[in-house]
């Protein structure tokens, strides 16, 4: 059974509105009535309410079990008090720690590179000298804007009106995955203080291959872990992972990039040890702006076995670039490299492993006059002598295939024997075992093979659910 807390804070300040307001009329009348009678009226009232929740949840037997349940937790942090505690949904404050960054050896943190800041980011680039001194008179403007306005565009789902407005789906959802999947719910403490919340689902005991495998899940701008892209793995049969961005849901914080790198660190940091998986037992999946925090843990973790992007992007600069006039150009460059510096391609490219990037063919969030997308900065990296300027037009005329068929017929029509790509390619691997970039490659080495074997078109739009059958483990010589 999954039960609520019941009557909150909130509760109480609307009953004290609503009951100033039945008395309003009477105060107002009055011209006699002083200014601090108005106000000792409003403290009554708060008062009044406040003493009628507390005997309302003293009289109520389920609260008191609640109550019982939360203080042998934090008392007695066991297994079976936290299965019983999960049974109830409460202020996520009041939520026993159940990891924290500083549980972490010292040699660990010592290879982390923990900052001020916290965990260590990729710093965008100097601008040239004349740059900086006219960005300079926005500075104030830059700073003004990421902290209002801006951060909460980019992440609609730390607004704490919609997380009102779709409380009942994720409470809906959480108690989904906690009764039907046996989901465990933790907080994690990163290491700038902010209170990550966490859902896992251990498939290790079922016997299947896929559970040997813990999926971390990464959300999009306004994806809860609740009713998110976690659903795709959890169809699949594998362990998952899902966490909610600062400020979304249970978590504290704002999600700003360092916050988020910050939490990313610190859910790894529970897999590993606390949840007793390897960094190569681990498969990052991200849909959307979530591809940030992926490809941050692959850069950050090059050991972790695989990262599945779907549906995400290259750089925030050139997407926000589309959305505002042309005539704040200036700022919005500066704003978005000094505080929301999205820089996924670049990060991606430090990456050795294995890829998959799950491209929607409908995408109309995803989308800019520029098509040059990760897949071919990421193919000029790592074969730069396949990827001449022949090969990325080649890729270009892939990729604009309307449909399926389309495709087939354009690849079809290189005659790409795929047996001898792969066999080329597992021969320079075995012969000198190097990192990228591979040298490999020939006039006539087919551009399009290497396009198939790490992109993989899904015809439909931005927010479709992806399902359980075009997610898989990215290709591997």
């Amino acid at each position: 059974m999954f039960l609520s807390e019941g009557f909150d804070i909130e509760n109480a300040w609307i009953s004290a509105l609503l009951l100033l307001w039945y008395f309003s009329g009477y105060i107002c009348s009055s011209k006699l009535v002083p200014v601090s009678q108005y106000v000792g009226t409003v403290l009554v009232c708060l008062l009044g309410v406040a003493c009628l929740r507390g005997w309302g949840r003293w009289k109520n037997s389920e609260y008191l079990q609640f109550i019982s349940i939360l203080e042998e937790t934090k008392t007695n942090h066991t297994p079976a008090n936290k299965k019983k505690l999960r049974c109830y949904d409460f202020d996520f404050a009041s939520w026993p720690s159940d990891f924290s960054w500083t549980e972490v050896s010292t040699f660990d943190l010592c290879d982390r590179k923990l900052s001020k800041g916290g965990v260590s980011l990729l710093k965008p680039e100097p601008r040239l000298r004349g740059a900086v001194l006219h960005i300079h008179r926005l500075f104030l403007s830059s700073f003004l804007i990421a902290h209002s306005f801006g951060r909460r565009m980019l992440y609609p789902g730390s607004v704490g009106l919609l997380q009102k407005a779709m409380r009942p789906m994720l409470q809906q959802g959480q108690a989904r995955l906690i009764e039907e999947f046996d989901g465990q719910r933790n907080k994690l403490v990163a290491c700038d203080g902010n209170n990550i919340d966490t859902m896992f689902v251990d498939r290790r005991r079922d016997g299947g291959q896929n559970g040997q495998t813990l999926v971390i899940c990464c959300e999009g701008n306004a994806g809860f872990y609740e009713v998110g892209c976690m659903n795709t793995p959890l169809e699949g049969g594998y362990s998952v992972l899902g966490w909610n961005h600062p400020g979304f849901g249970g978590s504290t914080g704002v999600p700003f990039p360092q916050n988020e790198a910050n939490a990313m660190d610190v859910v790894i940091q529970f897999a590993i040890h606390k949840l007793g998986f390897q960094l190569t037992d681990i498969v990052i999946y991200a849909w959307s702006i979530g591809g940030f925090t992926a490809t941050w843990a692959v850069m950050s973790y090059p050991e972790i076995q695989s990262i599945v992007l779907d549906a995400s992007f290259d750089d925030l600069l050139p997407l926000a670039l589309k959305v505002m006039p042309d005539s704040w150009r200036p700022l919005v460059q500066h704003t978005v490299r000094q505080y929301m510096n999205l820089n996924n391609a670049e990060q991606l490219l430090k990456y050795q492993g294995p890829v998959l990037l799950i491209r929607r063919t409908r995408d109309e969030i995803i989308t800019t006059t520029d098509t040059y997308i990760t897949g071919n900065v990421m193919f000029l990296v790592r074969y730069p002598k396949i990827m001449t300027d022949e090969g990325v037009r080649v890729v270009r005329q892939w990729l604009g295939a309307s449909s399926h068929l389309e495709e087939m017929s354009v690849y079809s029509g290189y005659e790409v024997d795929d047996d001898w790509c792969t066999s080329v390619l597992q021969s320079y691997q075995a012969d000198r075992d190097v990192l990228f970039p591979w040298s490999v490659g020939k006039p006539l080495f087919p551009h399009i093979y290497q396009a198939r074997k790490y992109m993989q078109n899904f015809d439909t739009t931005h927010c479709t659910p992806l399902p359980a059958t075009e997610f898989h483990s990215p290709w591997r010589l």
